[in-house]
């Protein structure tokens, strides 16, 4: 035995210092390295190329947006991961796929880490880290009657105001990536969309459950509450409950939600507070596309708005490169027409305490906690932001936060203050925004832009690392608390002007194209040929379906036609390959 360790650890020497290892290396997240020279396996995120481009997505319908994007990370990952996955399986090595981003999760040994990031159809490995739900206060109360009067943070963002014009969230989808949800609680019950009747729930696509093993902060012998890999909704730790309950919740004796006729669904990330880059991939990819055991992932039922909250420690192996995994997942979500509404931490008082991801994410919508006289809190984390060398402004707007009073899990009430009681505030205003006029749904960047034009601006006569508290924005409240009458009147006004795709016959983008070209038809499609600028057949694939996809990668640069048969009809599209 031995001998055989000793052998093995020559030829991995020999490996490790060869010359080809240099240019391995520098794919390696070091965090890697560190734990697998101690002989552990290490769990790892291995990158393929990246090249889905969203941007002809840009006027789409979220209907549309939401069917562009998940069928472009599609064909970008069959397109991209097969060799990968054939190594794995060749090598017993443990693994899982995602789309989301093009990345392949693996748990291995450190020599098969060098093998994969050797492959040339590799381009980074980052350490599957920990991240961990944000800090909150915690004043719990006992279970109570309540008269019916709207908690403090309803009425003082003016939400109840908007009910009174009809507009409390119906039709709109909330989705929360946390610690779970208990479903059955009162104020939540008839509001989660799984919800059939009061005997009767469908979770097939309203929950998913990405913690399939035991954190290693919590000993094997401490079983999770909720179990592993659920398939009811359940709350291992209360936050994902009462974050819920300040977005939809309300009951007969408790007004506690902002947006209360909106439906939630939910995914749980985290094992009591903590989670792993990996589970929190797995949860926003089944946000983009719900899915369930013998359900095929289906776009059109994603929410409209994603409110989450964590704290990504770089002590805890979380660094630079789960920085980016982190924001490319945000703006990808964005890209499918989702609001992802973030807490910009509760790292406070000092300045330039927005340090985690993703609130610190130039993409991302953070908020910031005031308490019941609009003063920011002191625990809320202040901008600008310094962890990039930026100095953007952040938060962009503040929300109730302090004494938040909202439902826990078997009916209990408890009063939390953190920046994670704000953001679900912030995102039922979004519900309410989609509510007044549902054409707003998906154009992510008009939604942000209304909620900063409308929030009340907050100042301060201090200073933060040279920027002005006395300034909107500023980096203690950004554009100021969040107005919700406001918000909706300016959401009523807002003309959308949107490219349905299914309003042309057939629609084949993006032009000019790069990689991946997508063809459109409201008819089902025979077949597609495309032709090049002399008749000669470039790509041929038939069709039995209203959408496909053509890879254009290997296509030299120049202009391009495209014949789509539909019946006995032919139409032609000219397209231009970069």
């Amino acid at each position: 035995m031995r001998i055989g360790v000793f052998f093995h650890c020559l030829l991995f020497s020999v490996y490790f210092f060869g010359s080809v290892q240099a240019q391995c290396i520098e794919k390696i997240d070091p965090v890697c390295i560190s734990i697998g020279k101690d002989n552990k396996d290490i769990s790892y995120l291995v990158f393929l190329d990246n090249k889905a481009d969203f941007s002809p997505s840009k006027s789409f319908s979220k209907k549309a947006k939401a069917n562009f994007v998940y069928n472009a990370l599609i064909k970008q990952a069959d397109n991209s991961q097969p060799g990968l996955i054939a190594f794995l399986k060749g090598n017993h090595v443990d693994y899982r796929p995602f789309y989301v981003v093009n990345a392949i999760l693996v748990t291995s040994d450190l020599a098969s880490l060098y093998q994969i990031a050797c492959r040339n159809d590799v381009t980074s490995i980052v350490y599957d880290s920990d991240i961990k739900l944000e800090n909150y206060v915690e004043d719990r109360l006992p279970k109570s009657e309540r008269s019916m009067f709207p908690e403090w943070g309803i009425s003082k963002i003016m939400a109840d105001s908007v009910w009174k014009l009809g507009y409390k969230g119906q039709g709109v989808v909330v989705g929360s990536l946390d610690t779970g949800v208990d479903w059955e609680v009162s104020p939540l019950k008839s509001k989660y969309r799984g919800y059939v009747s009061d005997d009767a729930a469908d979770h097939s696509i309203s929950w998913h459950d990405a913690i399939h093993e035991i954190n290693e902060h919590y000993p094997d012998t401490i079983p999770n509450p909720c179990g592993l890999s659920t398939t009811i909704p359940c709350d291992d730790l209360n936050h994902g409950t009462h974050t819920v309950g300040t977005m939809v919740g309300q009951d007969s004796a408790n007004i506690i939600g902002v947006a209360p006729d909106a439906k939630w669904v939910a995914c749980r990330n985290m094992d009591r507070g903590w989670g792993k880059l990996s589970t929190y991939i797995e949860c926003f990819e089944w946000m983009l596309a719900p899915y369930s055991e013998g359900l095929d992932p289906d776009p059109s039922k994603s929410p409209d708005i994603i409110n989450n909250s964590y704290y990504c420690s770089q002590e805890e192996g979380c660094g630079l490169e789960a920085f980016m995994v982190m924001e490319m997942v945000v703006k990808t979500l964005q890209a499918s027409g989702i609001f992802v509404s973030v807490s910009a931490g509760n790292e406070g008082p000092k300045c330039g305490t927005v340090t985690g991801p993703p609130g610190f994410f130039e993409s991302s919508f953070s908020i910031g906690a005031t308490d019941e006289t609009d003063i920011i809190a002191g625990f809320s984390s202040r901008g600008p932001v310094v962890i990039d060398s930026s100095f953007r402004i952040k938060p962009n707007v503040v929300a109730p936060g302090v004494r938040v009073r909202s439902v826990i899990k078997n009916g209990f009430f408890a009063s939390y203050g953190g920046t994670s009681m704000s953001s679900p505030h912030n995102a039922g205003v979004v519900a309410l925004m989609l509510s007044a006029n549902p054409s707003l749904a998906g154009h992510v960047d008009i939604i942000a832009n209304i909620l900063e034009q409308t929030a009340v601006p907050l100042t301060i006569p201090d200073t933060c690392l040279g920027y002005s508290g006395l300034e909107v924005p500023n980096p203690f409240y950004g554009y100021g608390r969040i107005n919700a009458l406001e918000a909706v009147k300016a959401a009523i006004t807002t003309e959308v002007k949107e490219v349905e795709i299914f309003d042309v016959d057939v629609l084949v983008y993006p032009n000019p194209a790069s990689s991946i070209v997508f063809v459109q038809s409201k008819k089902l499609m025979d077949n597609v040929t495309v032709f090049d600028a002399l008749g000669h057949v470039v790509l041929n694939q038939d069709v039995d379906a209203i959408y496909t996809s053509l890879d254009f990668s290997s296509v030299a640069q120049g202009l391009y036609f495209v014949r789509i048969k539909l019946g006995d009809q032919y139409l032609t599209k000219a397209i231009l390959k970069e």
